[in-house]
């Protein structure tokens, strides 16, 4: 067993990038792209490191790949910050066999996704997610993005089922500010203070901190961006923070248009950010208009920035 990442935060927030999964030229994951987006991440501030999201492709892996991805992630990791893995599968077994792999090497955080099945009640879905967390020896999330994946607690649910499984510690919603922030409004006036984090590329960025949002989990083309906007946020600047955010906007625009624009168009510019290029779509593959399109908004975000350095 590989010794868990560093103290899991009590009361964790900030700006989490979710990594992109990039293949080689022979459409197998590629070594080099985590270790880099791990190592430029960190540098520009990351609190925590999330795997196997919708921006990772988690739909397009084999079991074997996302093991893969947790051990290389792990690896490269070193305990810096915290590992956090999103765990899928249709099974309550099948996502506790994922569970256990990760937690055994090293990740501090869970995340869960609700089965494929779109048909169900709330109930099918609550118990799903309780039976997962009692079976469970990390802090866990749950994904509730009725508008992605379909199917979403209710208010109620989530303060019930973070009575019942005490290591339900977090709310990773996805939906406009105007929403978080009445789930954030029922989840207090039911007595219960979980931190919701939203994601949606940073969309609505400063109003998603205006709404009591503990921090974003987004995908690393524009991370550094979002981390300046955050800290300018609480610092208490917030023109600065919304200035930030207006030049950061057309990009979150651009990629934020479907999953299929984030994983063609928002790796790429994430990857030019950084130094490398995309050698294997398994997705959409990309326009030349596309490509210029992108092309523009990474030089215009520039170099990834390190956290002592403000964007401009």
């Amino acid at each position: 067993m590989i010794t868990m990442a560093a103290d899991t935060d009590s009361s964790p927030s900030g700006i989490w990038p979710v990594l992109y999964a990039y293949f080689d030229a022979h459409n197998q994951l590629d070594r080099q792209a985590l270790r880099t987006q791990i190592d430029t991440t960190i540098a520009a501030g990351a609190r925590s490191i999330v795997i196997l999201g919708l921006a990772t492709e988690v739909h397009r892996l084999t079991l074997d790949e996302k093991h893969q991805l947790i051990d290389w992630a792990s690896e490269d990791l070193a305990a810096r910050v915290p590992l956090v893995v999103t765990i899928t599968g249709d099974t309550v077994d099948a996502q506790v066999a994922l569970a256990d792999y990760a937690v055994e090497r090293g990740a501090s955080w869970l995340i869960l996704q609700p089965p494929s099945m779109r048909d169900k009640p709330d109930s099918f879905y609550f118990d799903f997610f309780a039976a997962v967390m009692q079976r469970t020896r990390a802090p866990v999330g749950i994904q509730n993005a009725p508008e992605y994946l379909g199917v979403g607690l209710s208010a109620e649910s989530i303060v019930a089922l973070a009575s019942r499984c005490p290591n339900f510690r977090l709310l990773k919603g996805e939906g406009p500010a105007t929403t978080i922030e009445r789930t954030i409004d029922q989840l207090h006036a039911l007595g219960h203070t979980l931190p919701v984090f939203n994601g949606r590329g940073g969309q609505e960025l400063v109003d998603n901190l205006r709404a009591g949002c503990a921090g974003l989990i987004v995908a690393p083309d524009t991370f550094d961006w979002q981390v300046a906007i955050q800290q300018a946020f609480a610092d208490g600047r917030e023109q600065r923070a919304e200035a930030l955010y207006a030049q950061t906007l057309p990009a979150i625009v651009f990629v934020m248009q479907s999953l299929d624009a984030l994983t063609c168009y928002g790796k790429r510019i994430a990857a030019w950010r950084m130094g490398f290029d995309v050698q294997h779509d398994r997705g959409v593959a990309p326009t030349a208009f596309g490509l210029e399109c992108a092309r523009r908004l990474a030089m215009q975000l520039g170099t990834f920035q390190s956290r002592n350095s403000d964007s401009s």
